[in-house]
């Protein structure tokens, strides 16, 4: 399958197309039940996989391993994954690309920023110099054959957004996305000079972007959406909730079979579906 081909195919559409962010294969499971789109989040890896802040600590072999993990269990789906600024160096980025593409990818997201980084919505972010990014967009460009590749600035002053945003337009990247966009007016101004270039949006509880439908993001022709972060911080406030319920009533567990509380069996099932890549029928795993 030609998972880049299948992607474009969704974003040329009518509409927004919603990539949920994941962090884990459990949170990959639950949310396919949901959409047929993962965005693979940098925010959402750094935190499961190491317990850190995304300012830079992901290793690119940890990301291809997590990819390689994703794509038996769930050969249909979208898989766009974050990998920052392509840890570094153009070669690496390079090599990257190319692994990720034969582990099943859809596309990647290339940044323009410079060491220390960090998440797109936090401040203190710096950007290379555009040609160097450009330089280093252009080899990745080159070295994939049907991955789609989104090309991102984190720039926030307001003239070098729309200078770099116009620039990123004239590559031969498939997606420009402006990260940290911080007003409505803000997406109309990066969707004006980018022409018919398609555009990313994306949202994160608590972030710098306005919380918005794909209603309305359609409106404002965005193409793409990505959802970094709701399957982490949904599992946070969760076992949160859990374990001080568990404290509360004194180490007894809800009763699962009382309905309304996952519970082993619940669990497994949604397990089940994920042997031979989400193929088995709902109905004919047993209760």
């Amino acid at each position: 399958m030609r998972h880049g081909t299948a992607l474009r195919e969704d974003i040329t559409a009518p509409g927004t197309t919603p990539l949920i962010g994941i962090y884990d294969m459990y949170s990959a499971s639950i949310a396919a039940q949901h959409y047929n789109g993962f965005f693979v989040s940098g925010f959402g890896f750094a935190a499961s996989h190491y317990g850190l802040p995304d300012i830079g600590f992901i290793a690119w072999p940890d990301m291809l391993g997590f990819v390689e993990r994703l794509r038996p269990a769930f050969p249909r789906h979208h898989l766009l994954v974050d990998i920052d600024d392509g840890y570094v160096d153009p070669e690496v980025a390079c090599h990257v690309v190319r692994r990720l593409e034969r582990a099943g990818a859809s596309g990647v997201i290339l940044e323009d920023q410079k060491r220390p980084r960090r998440c797109g919505h936090a401040d203190g972010k710096i950007i290379l110099p555009l040609d160097e990014y450009l330089n280093k967009l252009e080899l990745v460009l080159a070295a994939r054959n049907d991955l789609l590749v989104v090309a991102r600035t984190d720039a926030t002053e307001e003239n070098e957004i729309l200078r770099r945003a116009a620039a990123l337009a004239e590559t031969g990247a498939d997606v420009v996305l402006v990260d940290g966009v911080r007003s409505v007016e803000w997406i109309r101004k990066v969707r004006s000079v980018i022409g018919d270039k398609p555009l990313l949006f994306n949202q994160i509880a608590g972030g710098k972007s306005p919380r918005l439908s794909l209603t309305e993001l359609a409106g404002l022709g965005v193409d793409l959406a990505i959802y970094s972060t709701p399957c982490l911080f949904a599992a946070h406030r969760a076992i949160d909730g859990a374990l001080t319920a568990l404290r509360e009533d004194d180490g007894r567990l809800p009763d699962a079979a009382a309905g309304g509380e996952v519970g082993v069996a619940s669990s497994t099932r949604l397990l089940e579906r994920n042997i031979g890549g989400q193929r088995l029928d709902r109905q004919a795993v047993p209760a």
